[in-house]
């Protein structure tokens, strides 16, 4: 028999943790190696240990934390297989979301793209990281939606700040251009035809070429854990 509100308003807790410590390791503010300990979050947090340490445990789930029992709690630094693996996996799990959203997508939602977008423009012309991730997770966010599958969207939230980290880092060599814009239109485009496969494609074709501007940073060691 469920009692009173508490459990609730502990839950509530942890998520405001999980999306603080989160927003903290794609920003870079809690670098990749960094040693970490929840007594010290839950003060800069204000919040109190057990929220912060649930949110941890979450955050390992999800591969942005990891931790040693007894010896370390820490952010995971950024290994190339790992990331080559996850984009993998969001190239699926697009294609995935795209085939099935684009036949449910309105004029109203291809509207919304339309404006998702152009804040994504404004912001990558200002050189705005934050809002110019935020406009592009509204962009696909529309597409998530659309597809109607809860354990998809699921899935998709779970690996996205993996690799949301990479472009706040390395925005203006993957994100930052003219390109990423340009992929959008052409997408939209597509959606607006109700050209799923057309569309799946070309999200597979883009994810795979930001995976080759990544290779291209390992390569030239520009994800040292001193960045």
């Amino acid at each position: 028999m469920l009692r009173g509100g508490k459990p609730v308003e502990r839950a509530r807790m942890s998520d405001i943790a999980l999306e603080r410590i989160r927003e903290a390791i794609v920003t870079g503010e809690l670098a990749p190696g960094s040693k970490i300990k929840d007594s010290e979050l839950a003060e800069y947090l204000g919040l109190s240990r057990t929220p912060v340490r649930e949110a941890l445990a979450r955050l390992v789930d999800t591969g942005l934390v990891e931790a040693k029992p007894g010896a370390y709690t820490r952010i995971t630094t950024l290994d190339r297989g790992d990331v080559e693996a996850t984009l993998a996996v969001i190239e699926a799990l697009d294609q995935l979301a795209v085939v099935t959203a684009v036949p449910n997508l309105t004029d109203e939602m291809i509207g919304a793209m339309r404006s998702a977008n152009k804040d994504f423009a404004a912001a990558v012309k200002r050189n705005d990281i934050g809002r110019a991730l935020t406009a592009d997770d509204r962009l696909h966010s529309v597409i998530i939606d659309a597809a109607a599958n809860p354990l998809l969207k699921k899935l998709i939230h779970q690996v996205h700040p993996q690799i949301h980290r990479i472009y706040y880092r390395k925005f203006s060599s993957l994100l930052g251009s003219q390109d990423s814009v340009d992929h959008h239109n052409k997408l939209i485009a597509l959606c607006a035809d109700h050209d799923a496969e057309a569309a799946a494609t070309l999200s597979a074709e883009h994810r795979r070429h930001l995976g080759g501007l990544i290779g291209e940073l390992f390569d030239a060691d520009e994800f040292a854990l001193s960045d």
